[in-house]
């Protein structure tokens, strides 16, 4: 099979095409044909060297997410048969013709819906759900602010926020993005200069703050969420793209009663996340299926082109989610 490589450690141009064996299911596992592959922030820093592979992925494959077609059972595995369109995540690995994966981490593709469409939808989707429904707990009638509203989990936030009856306030650093992201239903949008949005987020909110804060940036950016969050509100930290520190007035934390919460969902044991996979089976995947969410994708390259792809990405310009066509 056709796959891209790390190289070594360093910039797009790191990434290599190559052939390898394709690789065998074993027990409960299933391999899949792949068509169609997202490129993620997490792919870069990985690249970069920063982001080591979990021991379960392949240590040179990027690639979290895919769409595609059941090749090949591993023994024991029931759960799907040859030629099923299948789409799901993995610890690495999917920037590949072919993958191998526990058959409880896949879900069916809707009907309509294509592998390119497909491809963009697991990440996006399982994180933005996970992060804000799940964890954050978001209700109807609460305010939810949505950081890189642009991004892949950005636009998926802001539709499940829609469907879930909640408010939402996005942040971006350009205009043109928020006015893209009204499309899919957010309410209000904020273009960030520096780490600055606070005022505007309490202005918006009648003094009140956000009930929840999907935080996709991190550095300075969660030092300003302090400032407009309600009280007993939930920060659930997802993405650091503007570093890994920062100082935070802990007075705010104590007085407003906030929950300060980090997620991933990469490092998570088997178990934990087959749970996610779950809740994106029974709640997700019936909305992609009817037309009410919809995956955002901005640009399609073939798998040959994946450096092209990681620097396209790396510009900032994006509006929804870079795949990888796979053949």
């Amino acid at each position: 099979m056709r796959t891209i490589v790390v190289s070594r450690f360093g910039g797009p141009e790191v990434l290599t095409l190559v052939e390898r064996a394709r690789p065998e299911p074993s027990r409960s596992e299933v391999r899949v044909r792949v068509r169609a592959a997202g490129v993620n922030r997490a792919d870069i820093v990985q690249r970069l060297g920063r982001y080591p592979a979990p021991s379960d992925a392949p240590p040179d494959i990027l690639g979290l997410e895919f769409a595609g077609e059941v090749e090949a059972l591993g023994p024991n595995a029931t759960a799907w048969k040859v030629g099923d369109r299948v789409f799901g995540l993995v610890g690495g690995g999917a920037y590949a013709e072919a993958l191998v994966t526990h058959e409880r981490l896949l879900a069916p593709i809707p009907p309509g819906l294509s592998f390119t469409d497909a491809a963009a939808a697991p990440e996006a989707f399982i994180t933005a759900y996970d992060a804000m429904i799940v964890q954050g707990k978001l209700a109807m009638g609460e305010t939810v602010l949505i950081h890189a509203a642009g991004s892949g989990v950005g636009t998926a936030a802001i539709q499940l926020a829609r469907q879930s009856g909640a408010r939402s306030i996005g942040t971006a650093r350009g205009a043109g993005k928020l006015e893209r992201a009204r499309e899919l239903g957010l309410d209000h949008g904020i273009a960030v200069t520096g780490a600055s949005f606070a005022g505007e987020v309490m202005r918006l909110t009648d003094g009140r703050g956000a009930h929840v804060v999907l935080e996709l940036v991190g550095g300075d950016y969660v030092r300003e969420d302090l400032g407009c969050v309600a009280s007993e509100g939930r920060i659930i930290l997802v993405g650091l793209m503007a570093g890994a520190s920062a100082t935070l007035d802990l007075a705010a934390v104590w007085r407003k009663r906030v929950l300060l919460r980090g997620t991933a969902l990469r490092s998570r044991q088997l178990e934990q996340k087959l749970d996610a996979m779950q809740g994106f089976v029974r709640h997700v995947v019936p909305l992609l299926a009817n037309g009410a969410l919809r995956p955002i994708v901005d640009r399609v390259l073939p798998l040959a082109d994946a450096a092209v792809a990681h620097g396209y990405l790396q510009q900032n310009q994006t509006f929804g989610k870079v795949i990888l066509d796979c053949g």
